[in-house]
């Protein structure tokens, strides 16, 4: 058991570290960059140097101060967005798991057409509807994931409103609000905390994707996505503009899935079991 511990916790471990390394950074932000996001004093495409630590972007601006800015909207976006889409999710599959068989069903057969639209393509209308801005990603982001976390919830609350506990409950006078506090989440929670921290990730992946296309968060802001999108036309002459956000975007996927990973892998019985 212990050894199966262990290798649980050695994702989960790396994981932390991806993403506490990329938080430190982010938290810095907000109260040091090296340079001024504008200031373009540093010359075209300049190399690293001890002035520039990452060298400086096609317009003059220090890369290393905005990545740092962008280590800063990517947690900012990921952590709210999930939590939007937490509270929004769990509201619904909570209220769809206790509902009667046809308003389940047809809440069911919303949510599974909301699903079948890609959180991306979802977020693209919304922030074309609102205009690009920070809270229009962050919104568009948590409503999308909403129904994907509202779906697994129903499902959880179905399976545990099966267990014999909820049966004794109920016929010790238990009240339904107090079942679902006392009973219901804590059993669930588990299972949620492993998808939401999934999609932590996939925020930050789709928050990047849509500064990319222009439909982020906009100037003089720089997210990840907009760096990747600027540094294109100059990849072959300075590809640490391009390689850099680039790499700091990995590490945050990665870093969430092996947090995801780690999770279950201390929540499932079975694997503390060693089976």
């Amino acid at each position: 058991m212990k050894s199966t511990k262990a290798r649980a916790s050695v994702p989960l471990i790396v994981g932390l570290t991806f993403v506490g390394i990329l938080a430190v950074t982010a938290l810095i932000s907000y109260f040091w960059l090296p340079y001024k996001l504008q200031d373009m004093s540093g010359g075209r495409l300049s190399s690293p140097s001890l002035t520039h630590l990452l060298g400086t972007d096609k317009l003059g601006r220090d890369l290393l101060s905005r990545i740092m800015l962008g280590a800063r909207i990517a947690l900012t976006v990921g952590f709210t967005s999930v939590c939007i889409g937490a509270i929004v999710g769990v509201t619904f599959g909570v209220l769809a798991g206790f509902a009667q068989r046809w308003l389940d069903e047809s809440l069911a057969s919303v949510l599974d057409i909301l699903i079948a639209f890609p959180t991306l393509l979802l977020a693209m209308l919304i922030v074309a509807g609102r205009g690009s801005s920070l809270a229009s990603v962050i919104v568009a982001i948590g409503l999308g994931m909403s129904a994907i976390v509202a779906r697994l919830t129903r499902l959880l609350v179905k399976r545990v409103l099966n267990q014999d506990f909820i049966t004794a409950s109920r016929a010790s006078g238990t009240t339904w609000p107090r079942i679902v506090a006392i009973h219901i989440l804590p059993n669930i929670w588990p299972t949620l905390l492993v998808n939401l921290a999934l999609q932590f990730g996939l925020a930050g992946l789709t928050e990047a994707s849509l500064s990319y296309l222009g439909l982020g968060t906009p100037p003089p802001n720089a997210s990840w996505g907009s760096l990747l999108q600027e540094a294109q036309a100059t990849v072959l002459v300075a590809p640490l503009a391009a390689i850099a956000p680039g790499v700091c975007l990995i590490a945050l996927v990665i870093g969430v899935n092996l947090i995801a990973d780690g999770l279950r892998g201390i929540g499932d019985p079975t694997l503390r079991s060693g089976k």
